[in-house]
């Protein structure tokens, strides 16, 4: 999905996450916007957000949120390896293996 000039994705949101089966969207204060709350919830899912400065702050549970620095901190580690960077496996098993192990270690 192409869009003119660099955009966010938040403009994209519905198309997205259409498909998936969710329970939250954990997501941080970028994604803070009335019409992506809305496309949350015609899915069934309950956004987890914190709110903009200027907006009045929703229902937010925290200790959900604080689960998102932990898997943000493992991709980080995960786009920052080289072995895991650098690998060529041809079969997505082999490279899902890798995966597996990188965020282990």
């Amino acid at each position: 999905m192409a869009s003119p000039c660099r955009r966010g994705e938040v403009l994209f949101g519905r198309e997205l996450i259409e498909g998936f089966i969710l329970g939250y969207v954990i997501a941080d204060r970028a994604y803070d916007a009335e019409h992506f709350h809305e496309i949350f919830f015609d899915l069934g899912a309950v956004p987890v957000i914190p709110p903009r400065y200027n907006r009045r702050p929703p229902c937010l549970r925290l200790g959900l949120y604080k689960k998102r620095n932990s898997a943000a901190r493992l991709f980080s580690k995960m786009k920052h390896s080289r072995r895991l960077a650098t690998r060529n496996d041809k079969l997505l098993a082999d490279f899902m293996g890798f995966v597996k192990i990188a965020a282990i270690g």
